[in-house]
């Protein structure tokens, strides 16, 4: 038995770049670049950018992180272009996309914390625990023989509207960068929620033999 999931953005976009990406991580394959060096690099990368957020400058802390979220597919492309048949590869790049949430909301934490603007502090917080609670609920649910992926914000719709309110943080004049710390704060809680009540609901069905 199984509970219908909707398509998600992430599925959509690995549909359209599944071809190109797999192209590519055949090339980085043959010349001899290993997926867990891409995905520590790409860690190292997004602490750049997060230690350029803490200091302010978060246009340019997202122009790092363009350059960096993106290896989060590219190791994967390498992975199986390689025909990786071990499973550290995902838990590392799994444990390490955490860090990585950590570091770039702790960044905006920090940003807001130094300008005593401490209620735009908790939302972006508030954005980490929810993060956190979408990963785990995902994790946590394939402990129980649930494949969920449901969800309104998983973590390229986070992704897309942290690079949004980092690269335009006040366009139009309007406060994006505030704006979308609430987003991201509601957004991802809610989306956590929305997984455990899918869990709840698919381990319900499974109880009395529905489906």
């Amino acid at each position: 038995m199984t509970t219908k999931q909707s398509t998600t953005l992430t599925d959509y976009v690995r549909k359209f770049t599944g071809g190109p990406m797999n192209r590519l991580g055949m090339v980085l394959h043959r010349a001899g670049i290993h997926p867990d060096a891409v995905t520590i690099f790409g860690l190292f990368l997004t602490l750049g950018g997060a230690f350029l957020i803490g200091l302010g400058h978060l246009q340019w802390g997202g122009v790092v992180l363009i350059m960096a979220l993106p290896l989060d597919a590219v190791d994967g492309a390498i992975a199986r272009a390689m025909a990786r048949r071990d499973n550290f590869g995902a838990m590392l790049d799994s444990s390490l996309d955490r860090y990585a949430d950590g570091f770039i909301f702790a960044a905006l934490s920090y940003h807001f914390a130094i300008q005593n603007q401490h209620t735009w502090m908790l939302c972006a917080l508030a954005a980490l625990i929810g993060s956190f609670m979408v990963s785990y609920t995902r994790a946590r649910a394939e402990g129980v023989n649930v494949d969920v992926k449901v969800g309104l914000f998983t973590r390229l719709e986070r992704v897309i509207v942290i690079l949004l309110i980092l690269l335009f943080p006040a366009a139009f004049g309007l406060p994006l960068l505030e704006v979308g710390m609430v987003v991201l704060a509601v957004g991802t809680n809610f989306t956590g929620l929305q997984r455990l009540w899918y869990v709840y609901r698919a381990l319900q069905k499974r109880e009395h033999g529905e489906g």
